[in-house]
């Protein structure tokens, strides 16, 4: 058997030794095909005790006696694509369980993972697009790491849904959703730019509606604005001058105190011009020394004298300038009223506007514009309003240019997988696509659905209440074959594809399938030897009993073993063989 036990479990040590024991098999194998799931490792999973299964390129096949424990790589699959964990799907004896997987990232899918690891802040590496993501499941928690970086379930569920698609029992549908149906159409069409011009549309009209709510919620309401009013009245009927608090505070000061200045100013002047022994008196009889002096030595005593006529005008001056800023101080009793009216009515101004007159003036200048907006409202609103009609004018344009390819993009998607759908055993179904219309948006006013009749006279259904998961693997196929080109979710796993067909069936299935794979990586749960024998690879899962204990296993087959199990599934014995090894060839 193929089995390559590791002495770890860290994903960059399992890239290493996997890719070196595998070097050799794997340049027979591949040439310049790239393919996307490497290879997954799982460990005390349910009946697994410790498995590493490698994948290739197209079309892989899993097989075995039912309850062999086939589901486990279906259960692993939902797991590594973020479904919640069970503590009761870890092995009987252990404390742990734990699943790990590596993707080769191809480059119709690179940007988009790329983008939302970067929203993770999940690190990688462009050059070697190569994803390694593990969860290691204990009895009281469960981690979740991408590339050896924590990340959560949502992150792993959307990193899952752009890499593969399950299609099976209970699983989740893709192509069943209404909304990826419409973007599976619309890729089919080629319709993308018709697309982003309602994408953009749409958009311009958001900008719109976000002015008009800034607007409203910036604008005041009629009673703000007839506050705002009075605001504006209050300051501009008082008039404040900048910095004028400060000099009528100055003024004020030298006001109230007057009596004490007037005392003050008079007994200088008297000290410097009045006094019987005044300064200037002195000064004068100063000046009549050195004038005597003079007559002496005229040339030095000049100057002294000169010096002495300026002191004289300089007190002359001091006693004329204190007399008239003793006269400037005297303020009548209304004078003075009117100052301190003054001063008072500046004060309740910083008081509700301040505390500042500077913050008074910033109340008057945002109390105008606020006014001056409310007053401009409805030309702004008018405009806008304008604005928006005409993009939504546009946009239903738009939407009626989409919605007429759509129509005729559908009528040939009809058609090809009615075709489908006959080689893959419904004979007489009917597959077609209903349209309906809603509010204009972003993806234009389109909503549509498949619907599915698998028998002539049975009303056809939407796809997603289709109840067997036989009918919907087909189905799936046939729209992913289809769609081969357009849906670049790469890897796709089909469950159960098989029931209740058999035959000519069976081999369109399967040759269906390997179509498939050419654009596609395939992982395919079967009991078909039609299906089974178009493998590219072929997996055996069975269980074994060791020690009391039951241990399942998946084998890759060589050509030898593959022949023993189809010629199994065909009922065993010589003829079994050789049928199996016809359908081989």
């Amino acid at each position: 058997m193929d089995f390559y036990p590791l002495a770890s479990f860290t994903p960059f040590q399992v890239k290493k030794e996997l890719l070196g024991i595998y070097q050799t098999e794997l340049a027979t194998a591949i040439t310049e095909e790239r393919y996307m799931l490497n290879w997954i490792r799982i460990k005390n999973l349910a009946l697994v005790e410790e498995e590493d299964i490698e994948f290739y390129p197209g079309f892989n096949v899993v097989t075995g006696e039912t309850g062999a424990g086939k589901s486990v790589i279906i259960g692993t699959m939902g797991l590594l694509l973020g479904e919640r964990a069970d503590k009761g799907m870890i092995r009987t004896g252990e404390d742990r369980c734990e699943i790990s997987a590596s993707i080769t990232l191809e480059d119709r899918v690179q940007a988009e993972v790329y983008s939302v690891l970067d929203d993770a802040g999940i690190t990688y590496d462009s050059d070697d697009p190569e994803l390694f993501i593990r969860r290691v499941i204990t009895q009281s928690s469960t981690r979740n790491f991408i590339n050896d970086s924590s990340t959560t379930l949502q992150t792993l569920k959307v990193i899952g849904s752009k890499l593969i698609d399950i299609h099976g029992a209970n699983e989740h549908h893709s192509l069943s959703r209404q909304g990826r149906q419409l973007e599976l159409l619309d890729k089919y069409g080629h319709l993308e730019k018709e697309k982003s011009k309602c994408r953009k549309l749409c958009d311009d009209i958001k900008v719109v509606i976000l002015k008009r709510e800034a607007l409203n919620a910036e604008l005041a309401s009629p009673i703000e604005a007839e506050h705002l009013r009075l605001v504006v009245e209050e300051i501009e009927n008082i008039n404040p001058q900048p910095d004028e608090d400060k000099e009528l505070s100055a003024k004020h000061a030298v006001a109230a105190n007057s009596k004490q200045v007037i005392e003050i100013t008079s007994e200088s002047v008297n000290l410097l011009n009045e006094s019987e022994h005044s300064v200037i008196d002195m000064l004068a009889e100063l000046h009549r020394n050195l004038q005597q002096l003079e007559k002496i030595d005229s040339e030095s005593a000049a100057v002294l004298v000169e010096q002495c006529d300026t002191l004289v005008e300089g007190a002359r001056e001091l006693a004329f300038d204190i007399e008239r800023y003793s006269s400037s101080t005297e303020l009548d009793e209304a004078s003075f009223f009117e100052l301190e009216e003054r001063l008072s009515a500046l004060q309740t101004l910083k008081r509700r506007y301040g505390p500042y007159m500077e913050s008074v003036f910033e109340s008057l200048e945002d109390a105008k514009a606020k006014l001056q907006q409310f007053e401009g409202s409805e030309e702004i609103r008018t405009l806008l309003d304008e604005e928006e009609a005409q993009l939504n004018k546009d946009l239903i344009a738009a939407a009626n240019t989409l919605s007429k390819k759509r129509k005729k993009s559908a009528s040939n998607f009809d058609s090809n997988v009615r075709k489908e759908l006959v080689k893959l055993g419904f004979l007489q179904a009917d597959f077609t696509i209903e349209f309906s219309k809603v509010d204009p948006g972003a993806n234009g006013f389109d909503k549509i659905d498949f619907f599915f009749s698998p028998n002539p006279g049975e009303r056809a259904q939407p796809l997603r209440n289709i109840a067997s998961s036989g009918e919907m693997s087909r189905i799936m196929l046939a729209l992913k074959t289809v769609l081969a080109e357009a849906d670049s979710v790469p890897i796709l796993v089909f469950d159960e594809i098989d029931v209740n067909i058999g035959g000519e069936t069976a081999i369109k299935v399967g040759e269906g399938l390997k179509k498939l794979a050419q654009s596609h990586q395939i992982l395919c749960i079967s009991h078909l030897p039609q299906v089974a024998s178009q493998a590219d690879r072929h997996y055996l899962v069975k269980k074994s009993v060791k020690d009391k204990r039951t241990t399942t296993y998946i084998k890759t087959l060589n050509e030898v073993e593959q022949a023993e199990e189809i010629g199994r599934m065909l009922g065993g014995g010589e003829a079994a063989l050789n049928h199996a090894k016809d359908l081989l060839k």
